[in-house]
């Protein structure tokens, strides 16, 4: 008897975002396919969003190096974007010093530079042995924190592309080491941060900010690095993106996992949720009310405090969404902690390369970027459009919806 199969086409997301190269390469690559045609596309914005990423205190000697730019080779075309996919190109200027130990070809091998230590707390080891390596160089060039450039740039034309529905999306940092922030910052703070010209921490509080920075210090002087909490905040977000139907579809759970792919992320919280968990419900949940005459931005209902983080069920619900990004010390240090040798076996310090000792305030950065094309892709998702006029028009159409509800 003839045998039936079946094949299984899995849903293609509408925006998709990829990123190539590695971290003393030529260049790092980002593409981003899915945007509608029309979108205005502002050189000086993107590169400015590079620009932060690259800010803050206790950033290492590659800062010193690189500038990053953004070059766009395809997708943008007068101005903005015809709907095609978009490559943009971020030279690496460091790799002048690296053409003969990363050539493409085989080169020398005597020119090679080997990292013989797997560094603790880095990829260092689980790739090596993942891919057969004999050493780390591959792993490290590929893991390092450097390929969150090209996410900022795919990030900063998901934000343009936001900006058109009047969704913006930012962050601030509220602890590094013991330092900590505890009161709520509101928007309008947080744009005072993101608009600096000159970064330190990104802390909206000058006295916590410099108590931020003695930590930084201590870690300066004792060969050490710093982790922190950076937090993401996406305002103007309508109810409705996302869903509760599919766990896979969960807007909460796309958000977390977006966040959480950044190098040296370990946890990630929405809302009051770390404090939650050791509280009652009733303290936690955010009461509903109704204001006839409507007060908010899409509907009349209202909600006293924002503890669930502008999420429930999975889908959005109106109010500012939070997430923090909780994020580990560099695991590069100048006072390197035990390893062992990839050849002898024998106990060794890790490798060391020039690096950071904080990088708090970049990594709110990058998380600005994967939650603004997560937000991207699921506004697409819902409210489709080729072109920026269709989904406009079908946005506008659904907020008319909201106001009728």
């Amino acid at each position: 008897m003839p045998t039936l199969s079946a094949t299984i086409t899995l849903p293609i997301p509408m925006l998709r975002f990829s990123t190539a190269g590695e971290s003393h390469g030529e260049a790092l690559v980002a593409l981003l396919s899915g945007v509608p045609a029309g979108v205005a596309v502002n050189l000086e914005f993107v590169d400015r969003e590079l620009w932060r990423r690259q800010q803050g205190y206790g950033r290492g000697g590659r800062m010193r190096i690189e500038r990053d730019q953004a070059h766009i080779l395809s997708g943008v075309r007068h101005g903005k974007t015809i709907g095609s996919p978009i490559a943009m190109l971020l030279a690496n200027k460091d790799w002048q010093n690296w053409t003969e130990a990363l050539p493409v070809e085989e080169g020398d091998p005597a020119k090679h530079k080997r990292v013989a230590s797997p560094r603790p707390g880095h990829a260092d080891l689980a790739g090596a042995v993942k891919y057969n390596f004999s050493e780390a160089r591959y792993v490290l060039e590929r893991a390092s924190a450097r390929e969150s450039a090209a996410r900022v740039a795919a990030g900063a034309i998901a934000k343009l592309l936001l900006r058109e529905l009047g969704i913006e999306v930012l962050s601030h940092v509220i602890a590094v080491g013991s330092a900590r922030l505890d009161a709520p910052v509101d928007w309008e703070a947080i744009r005072g941060v993101a608009a600096k010209e000159e970064i330190l921490l990104s802390c909206a509080d000058p006295e916590t900010e410099a108590r931020m920075k003695d930590q930084v210090d201590v870690a300066l002087r004792t060969g050490d690095s710093v982790g922190g909490i950076f937090e993401v905040v996406a305002h103007n977000v309508p109810p409705g993106l996302g869903t509760y139907a599919n766990w896979d579809e969960r807007l909460d759970a796309q958000l977390a996992a977006a966040v959480m792919s950044l190098q040296a992320v370990k946890a990630v919280e929405i809302g009051d949720a770390v404090r939650g968990a050791a509280s009652l419900g009733s303290t936690v949940h955010d009461e509903i009310g109704y204001e006839r005459e409507q007060k908010g931005p899409f509907t009349g209902f209202t909600r006293r405090s924002n503890h669930a983080g502008g999420l429930e069920g999975g889908v959005s619900n109106g109010e500012e969404i939070r997430l923090r990004g909780y994020l580990k010390p560099i695991s590069t240090l100048r006072r390197p902690l035990g390893s062992v040798d990839f050849v002898s076996r024998e106990p060794v310090k890790a490798a060391y390369e020039r690096s950071d000792v904080c990088v708090v305030p970049a990594a709110g950065v990058a998380g600005e970027a994967m939650v603004a094309l997560t937000l991207a892709r699921c506004a697409l998702e819902k409210f489709g459009g080729d072109s920026l006029l269709e989904l406009q028009r079908n946005f506008e159409g659904y907020c008319q919806q909201l106001r009728n509800f």
